[in-house]
């Protein structure tokens, strides 16, 4: 991967930040005492164009499997990609599984030790939060990626300081191997977040003549996931079909919870959805 994007930053209503670079956009708000910070989230989109450029000049590196790779990782970001993919365990999840949530992960923190006391920072979906005040924040969850129908929302409280919450699935903008509308996961940080939805996503995959798949590096010659078969798209499934994908995809999020790598999950295929563990739902 080259280094030869482009970017941008725009500031938007209600004390927000927009940094856009390749294929990366985040929206960035932070707070002390409820007062927005829009200077500070300024300094924090520059800083993400860095954290881009570092993925960019280890990504021979971090398109591995985690286990593949020797020694310790100097670079913060990268250790959080491949700890993230650690954690979840696949053998076919690689660190750039983690990357956007990683990324938006530094850009919370960056902005958490320059005094912020309310930070969420969203990476295309992939959502870092950090909260040193009473007041939730609200994320809100699709039952298709790429659709806003509203299914419900996710409270994020003080009960703990640091969440991700990540998305997987049809319609997003990393390949899935599964026939997953979406599987929305909730975690301590968004890195481990991003990289267990990916996973989730992945394990609702059904054999069903309706079901389209292809190599994955048919879909991106640049892929981390080459000979792997990736979903293209998810014909007219039977009842049976979605209630086996769904039934996989639980299976898959508890197994998470009962590690403690995650939350909880939401999981949607074509009108049917689940949810596993705690999730804070609020309709």
């Amino acid at each position: 991967m080259t280094w030869a994007y482009q970017s941008q930053i725009h500031i938007l209503d209600r004390g927000r930040v927009m940094a856009e670079c390749g294929p990366m956009r985040l929206l960035i708000f932070a707070a002390v005492g409820g007062v927005p910070q829009v200077r500070e989230c300024v300094r924090a989109a520059k800083e993400s164009f860095r954290y881009l450029e570092r993925v960019a000049l280890l990504y021979k590196l971090l398109k591995r499997p985690p286990q593949t790779i020797q020694g310790d990782m100097e670079d913060h970001l990268a250790r959080r990609m491949i700890q993230a993919a650690m954690a979840v365990g696949d053998q076919d999840l690689t660190p750039m599984a983690a990357v956007a949530g990683a990324i938006a992960d530094e850009v919370a923190d960056f902005l958490t030790t320059r005094g912020m006391t309310r930070v969420v920072v969203s990476n295309g979906g992939d959502i870092a939060v950090r909260l040193k005040e009473s007041e939730p924040v609200s994320v809100g969850v699709c039952p298709e990626e790429d659709k806003n129908r509203i299914f419900g929302r996710i409270l994020l409280d003080c009960s703990q300081e640091d969440w991700g919450v990540a998305t997987s699935g049809l319609g997003g903008r990393s390949l899935t191997r599964g026939i997953a509308s979406a599987a929305t996961v909730v975690a301590g940080d968004a890195a481990t977040a991003d990289a267990a939805a990916t996973a989730i996503a992945n394990s609702t995959f059904v054999e069903d003549e309706q079901v389209f798949q292809a190599p994955a590096e048919q879909m991106d010659p640049n892929t981390d996931i080459p000979g792997i078969p990736v979903t293209l798209r998810v014909g007219e499934i039977s009842e049976e079909t979605k209630l086996s994908g769904l039934c996989r995809g639980r299976r898959k999020a508890e197994g998470l919870i009962e590690k403690g790598v995650i939350l909880g999950a939401y999981i949607a295929i074509k009108g049917r959805d689940t949810v596993v563990g705690s999730l804070g739902m609020v309709s």
